[in-house]
């Protein structure tokens, strides 16, 4: 461990307070120089876990910074696991870079970014999942990231990857206990068939958090949701209307969306990547065509598809495009739109009722039928009811622990994982000895070991951290 002092500013510019973090062997001696307080006893005398009221003065001019607030926190019972102090100031950017410039001169060095959360790391106060998870808390801006994030700083990945490695390391010294007595081969420690079975557990596990990922992945950049349809069906519309503000163009002219437009929003919680897609027709434009097929390449990346259907032409629009739309949603939630409700006449919105549910009634498609007005917002509060629905059904296929993986790193470890896994349940149903599926467990261990940061170099340390905002 570096034995150096660090501080940094911890809170943003502009605001009412502001706050410096000092940590390392001489964050109390250190603040201690600068800091008088309005009592007997000194800093560097009191306990932690106190908080002490007194004055940053300057100890060559004696001249006064400001009143501030000190929390106190001794060694291994702070966020770093150091000796550290927390001041607690007014928010002017002035006094914030004076009081730091006076512990520049007492000894400390400028923290650098991430650098009080890695020290947390090092020291054992979190395992690197959890330091990861920090950065994730950190960045949330809805409920759904910021649930996903405390879910994980609070350890409940790293204690469902313990259980793992802890299975895992069982069935490794029952083998290699084998490997112990290689001289009586009729010796087994370990029955296959059980070994089997746990193996094949570990793998529906791992399989089982590999697969959380898309939706991981999706809740921190926002779920996809696909909006498409026919041209001048009112997909530029409706985008508009759910965001709010006038995102897209919109034209009575075909065809005019030729490429993807995205815009997210917070929907009751929930991060929603809205795309708004080239209208489907048939066309002999070049560019108009590429703007299809990425229309179709955007319905296999969602979770969620809005088809939109103009309902003063229903039919037609469902005859041309069911063919080419519904095989397309398998798996996904499918909500089909009937738009424009506020020029046809109530019988002629029952019929189109009617006759979709009639052509969808031998359909398993997850399908949700819904009528509104894009160009009056009429019905807009509704799709919210029903994307919020969607949603929350979508966020309950998490795994049996409801851990959700959404950090890149760490699903690559987990897909290593699964492949050495894999291995090992290839060896035993082919009659692998037990030094060759011993090297696979232990490859697996050393996979799902790394997520916590068990076996990561300094290299991978220093990429994970330098994404950290400085004083954290």
């Amino acid at each position: 461990m570096k034995m150096d002092t660090i501080c940094a500013i911890a809170t943003p510019s502009g605001g009412a307070l502001g706050i410096v973090r000092v940590s390392g062997p001489q964050a109390i001696s250190a603040t201690s120089e600068i800091f008088k307080p309005k009592g007997s006893i000194p800093l560097d005398q009191r306990h932690g876990g106190t908080i002490t009221f007194g004055n940053i003065i300057n100890p060559d001019t004696n001249e006064l910074i400001d009143e501030v607030l000190i929390s106190l926190f001794r060694s291994p019972h702070s966020y770093t696991g150091e000796d550290s102090c927390e001041i607690s100031c007014h928010g002017s950017e002035y006094i914030l870079a004076q009081i730091v410039r006076l512990l520049l001169a007492q000894g400390c060095r400028m923290a650098r970014p991430g650098e009080y959360t890695e020290r947390a790391f090092l020291n054992g106060k979190m395992d690197l999942s959890q330091a990861e998870a920090v950065a994730d808390l950190i960045a949330s801006t809805t409920e759904a990231n910021h649930r996903m994030a405390m879910q994980q700083m609070r350890g409940g990945f790293s204690k469902e990857l313990a259980q793992l490695r802890d299975q895992l390391l069982h069935i490794t010294s029952l083998l290699e206990l084998e490997l112990d007595f290689s001289d009586h081969e009729d010796l087994e420690f370990a029955s296959r068939t059980e070994l089997r079975d746990l193996a094949h557990e570990i793998h529906d596990h791992i399989s089982a958090l590999c697969q959380s990922f898309r939706l991981g992945n999706a809740l921190k950049r926002g779920i996809p949701v696909a909006i498409v349809g026919e041209t001048n069906a009112g997909k530029s519309t409706l985008l508009n209307a759910l965001v709010g503000e006038e995102r897209a163009l919109v034209s009575e002219v075909r065809g005019t969306t030729r490429d993807t437009i995205e815009e997210t929003i917070n929907v009751s919680g929930t991060l929603v990547r809205f795309i708004d897609t080239a209208g489907i027709r048939n066309t002999t434009d070049k560019v108009e065509r590429m703007g299809i097929d990425r229309t179709f390449a955007k319905i296999s990346e969602a979770d969620i598809v809005l088809w939109l259907v103009d309902l003063t032409q229903y039919q037609k629009q469902y005859a041309e495009l069911s063919a080419n739309i519904l095989p397309a949603t398998q798996g996904k939630q499918l909500i089909i739109i009937l738009n424009k409700q506020d020029i046809v006449t109530p019988s002629t919105l029952t019929q189109a009722q009617n006759y979709l549910n009639s052509q969808l009634s031998t359909s398993d498609l997850d399908v949700t039928l819904l009528s509104l007005s894009a160009q009056k917002s009429e019905g807009i509060d509704q799709l919210h009811q029903i994307l919020t629905a969607t949603l929350l059904k979508l966020q309950s296929a998490t795994t049996s622990a409801g851990t959700i993986v959404s950090n890149l790193r760490h699903y690559e470890a987990l897909r290593a994982a699964l492949t050495a896994i894999d291995r090992v349940i290839d060896g035993l149903d082919n009659g692998l000895s037990g030094d060759f599926i011993s090297q696979d467990l232990r490859e697996c261990i050393f996979h799902l070991s790394d997520i916590a940061g068990e076996v990561t170099t300094d290299e991978v340390l220093g990429n994970i951290f330098k994404n950290f905002c400085v004083g954290k």
